[in-house]
């Protein structure tokens, strides 16, 4: 594929879907296959018009049509299918309801140049995006932005510079499960983290870590483990803390999954919650008030960030700028049967 030379115009209207043709040796329909995500364009052609269209910043065009009857905004999650996110999609909709709007639910698309995605949201006329617990790239948010598509993100891996963001005080949520455990008498105190790049599982680590520091117990790297926010990944985490030598006493997993996990690895082996392990989530999703037992955990107000994340790109779309790019909403414990002093509280002092 032969390349001539072009010099572009970034960022401008008037780099057209033929100037990426000519620069990239090909003809002006493969390059609109290309916008669109047909499959029917070779990889390397694929790759080497999506980097010229991120190089020029190709602005889509909106299609001209009779104005929609309804709006829409599109609320795109890395995955689908947990309590979280249903509870989430509650509060999105429930406020997009109220001011007239359509909620599009999806997957983050895999278009890690955000060009598709604009494409797609400028074609349908789109008011924005609200993207969660995604890995949102710097090309997608300056794709997004020359677009003129806002964007709001709730519990992002990252936050994009000058991108709003909604999430809760993750920090003081660690905080207050760690302490809460620690006052029970608990000295054997072990965490299960979310997804090490998440923004919300690394305060919720740090606002353990602050637990641990001021009541004077030094951490052990042992009782740190990774999860993922599922069930499984937990469970075998759980196994292995415990199965040492010294075993914790409790567990604060970083949400409600990741704690089920945790009681299902304590009932292989045997022992009891609260009365052997003391168990801790996050969230609050509604199903951890039915386990067995009901758990403890960390509330977070998900109807109303998804609420909050709603109100700010459609005021965002009015034109308008939010106070602070990062809004985070209050959290609180909420103490229920899966903790308990430690069996041996008494030599622990």
């Amino acid at each position: 594929m032969a390349k001539q030379t072009v010099t572009p115009k970034s960022g401008t209207r008037s780099v057209t879907l033929a100037t990426v043709a000519q620069a990239a040796g090909v003809s002006l329909p493969t390059v609109s296959k290309v916008i669109r995500g047909r499959p029917d364009v070779a990889p390397e052609t694929r790759q080497a018009i999506e980097r010229l269209l991120a190089e020029y910043g190709y602005v889509p065009r909106a299609v001209r049509r009779q104005s929609p009857k309804r709006r829409t905004l599109d609320l795109a999650f890395d995955a689908l299918g947990s309590a979280y996110g249903l509870e989430l999609i509650n509060g999105v909709v429930t406020a997009a309801a109220e001011a007239g709007v359509d909620v599009v639910v999806g997957l983050t698309p895999d278009d890690p140049h955000g060009i598709q995605w604009a494409q797609r949201l400028t074609e349908a006329s789109a008011m924005g995006v609200i993207c969660v617990t995604s890995s949102i790239t710097a090309e997608q948010v300056a794709h997004f932005r020359r677009a003129k598509i806002p964007l709001v993100v709730i519990d992002p891996d990252d936050v994009p510079e000058g991108v709003p963001s909604v999430g809760a005080m993750n920090w003081l949520g660690g905080l207050t499960a760690t302490e809460h455990l620690l006052a029970l008498g608990h000295r054997r105190v072990a965490t299960i983290t979310g997804r090490p790049a998440a923004l919300c599982s690394r305060a919720r680590l740090h606002g353990y870590n602050a637990a641990l520091e001021a009541a004077k117990i030094p951490p052990d790297p042992e009782l740190v483990r990774v999860g993922d926010f599922g069930f499984d990944l937990a469970r075998h985490e759980a196994l292995e803390l415990l199965a040492l030598p010294d075993r914790p006493t409790a567990i604060f997993a970083a949400n409600d999954y990741q704690a089920f996990g945790v009681v299902e690895a304590a009932r292989i082996c045997g022992l009891r919650v609260p009365e052997d392990l003391s168990v801790v989530g996050f969230d609050d999703v509604a199903i951890s008030r039915w386990a067995a037992p009901p758990l403890t955990t960390v509330h977070q107000p998900l109807m109303k960030i998804g609420r909050v994340a709603c109100q700010t790109l459609l005021a965002l779309a009015a034109g308008e700028r939010p106070e602070s790019d990062r809004i985070e909403l209050a959290t609180h414990l909420v103490v229920r049967e899966s903790t308990a002093p430690p069996p041996d509280v008494g030599s622990q002092h």
